[in-house]
């Protein structure tokens, strides 16, 4: 079945308190999918965002962001009163988030909340189905307000290394502040499997998204040291990025932990089949981040300044996913095999089975070879994508092509301009032999580069833009409609060919 879609964080949705909500825009743009006959709504991590506003470095790989709780949900269960919330500025745009001042407004308003609430039947089967990770986490934040914000690893010594004694006492200390995050997590997930359900009944699935890496300053590393390659003070042995190549002369030092993978083997890989189940509970589709460290990733030493001393190493490919699949079964998995793929992650990919991505834009060099170009997919199910959070914007990405590249682009594509290349990249998504077609809403309004989610290896102008109110209106849900009917991506199934051929030769 061809399938399509679209790539939207929910930070992105519109909406009159700085940052997209669980409440009615979301449901809002649910419906324009499901009119606009699209199968898909790919989001990004619902994570709390950590360093850089990044929800690819967040304090727990589990818990959800309170910036996406719905006040009018709230007001609506008695928790807020409209004074509370409508008449607070979340923002400083409509265009982009302010999250310094998301940070001092959101939290202000959710206490309040917090104030009426009144735990009940409900309240205590989230506790209980989540007793393994919730608690902790509410402890973790609990104690970084008391440290002024400061990571874990700048604690005092005793609660730092997370000697029972000091957890004990912190736990009787800030009972009622841990009770705030804990109730901030029911709250989120609650919204959220509302919204999810919602969806669901309108045809839409949601493609969630699962970083591969934990930030280290997390509750998982504070708490879990034995996951990581971490020395007797905690301080990681070596750490992720990327190799140096010809856009980052150094490389890149993402600087997450790495894990210890012989001893998660021993243990059978419990931590990963956890989180996958977790996973794959909150998301109808999961897509694995970089991926591609499964099968081999960078290892750079840790207090490295950038990642020029790195080397490649091991992962641990097939034994991992054999381990989820024996516990789980079979779920719906996206791999991201993007950037350096050498044969050991392409093998990896065969040999789970799941779809990779194609961007279209990594397909113009100045001739047709690219293995992501629609003319030479090989593997049908993969999903392919006009652009990217991480990339530019099709209209950002045409602006600054030029040479052999742009020439050639222009003939692949059959147009004339630049200016007609995004447009020709929808099309080309959309008309390819991939089993799912994805855009963001940045090309489907065709907007440049001032709509670009994130720059990697940069801080302090990612994750911003939003939609505006009313922008995906009746003439892109037509657009998008028609672009799905023509090229048979609404669900129906292709009509197959009778068993026997007429035709002039054959009578």
């Amino acid at each position: 079945m061809r399938t399509s879609g679209l790539l939207l964080g929910l930070n992105s949705l519109p909406g009159k308190y700085g940052i997209g909500k669980m409440g009615r825009e979301a449901r809002e743009f649910v419906d324009f999918l499901k009119e606009a006959k699209q199968k898909y709504w790919q989001i990004l991590p619902l994570s709390p965002t950590g360093y850089g506003d990044s929800p690819y470095q967040s304090f727990s790989i589990h818990a959800g962001n309170p910036y996406f709780i719905d006040f009018e949900a709230l007001e609506a269960d008695g928790l807020l009163k409209p004074e509370e919330y409508k008449t607070v500025a979340f923002g400083d745009s409509d265009r982009y988030i302010n999250y310094g001042m998301i940070y001092e407004t959101v939290y202000p308003v959710l206490r309040k909340a917090y104030s009426r609430f009144v735990p009940d039947g409900e309240y205590d089967r989230f506790l209980e189905k989540n007793r393994g990770w919730v608690s902790d986490y509410a402890l973790f934040m609990a104690e970084k307000n008391a440290h002024g914000g400061a990571p874990w690893y700048e604690w005092e010594e005793e609660l730092k290394m997370a000697r029972p004694a000091a957890i004990e006492a912190a736990r009787a200390e800030l009972k009622d502040e841990m009770g705030f995050y804990v109730f901030l997590q029911y709250e989120f997930f609650r919204q959220w499997f509302a919204l999810k359900e919602y969806a669901n009944r309108s045809g839409i699935e949601i493609i969630g998204d699962m970083p591969i890496y934990c930030a280290y300053d997390s509750v998982e590393a504070w708490l879990c040291p034995e996951l990581f390659e971490f020395d007797s003070e905690k301080r990681p042995k070596n750490v992720a990025g990327c190799p140096p190549d010809g856009y980052a002369p150094e490389g890149q030092l993402w600087g997450n932990p790495l894990y210890n993978w012989k001893d998660m083997e021993q243990n059978g890989y419990k931590w990963w089949i956890d989180r996958m189940a977790f996973a794959t509970d909150v998301y109808d589709v999961l897509r694995i981040d970089h991926f591609r460290a499964f099968a081999g990733y960078y290892s750079i030493p840790g207090g490295d300044k950038n990642a020029v001393n790195g080397r490649w190493r091991e992962g641990p490919r097939m034994k991992l996913f054999n381990s989820t699949n024996y516990w789980l079964g079979p779920k719906k998995i996206i791999a991201e095999d993007l950037g350096f793929i050498t044969e050991d992650v392409v093998q990896l990919l065969k040999d789970t089975g799941y779809p990779g991505m194609k961007v279209l834009q990594f397909s113009f060099g100045p001739s047709a070879d690219s293995v992501y170009l629609p003319c030479n997919l090989e593997d049908t199910r993969c999903v392919i994508y006009t652009s990217t959070h991480d990339s530019d914007t099709a209209k950002g990405w045409a602006e600054n092509l030029s040479g052999a590249e742009l020439r050639f682009c222009l003939d692949y594509c059959g147009v004339s301009s630049r200016e007609e290349i995004p447009e020709a990249l929808l099309r080309m998504a959309w008309s390819s032999t991939a089993q799912t077609a994805i855009a963001q809403p940045q090309d489907l309004l065709g907007l440049g580069n001032e709509a670009r989610i994130n720059t990697p290896a940069t801080v302090g102008q990612n994750w911003r833009w939003r939609l505006l109110p009313g922008e995906l209106d009746g003439r892109m849900m037509s657009k998008l409609r028609r672009l799905s009917e023509v090229y048979n991506r609404t669900g129906a199934e292709p009509q197959k060919c009778p068993d026997t051929v007429r035709g002039y030769v054959f009578g």
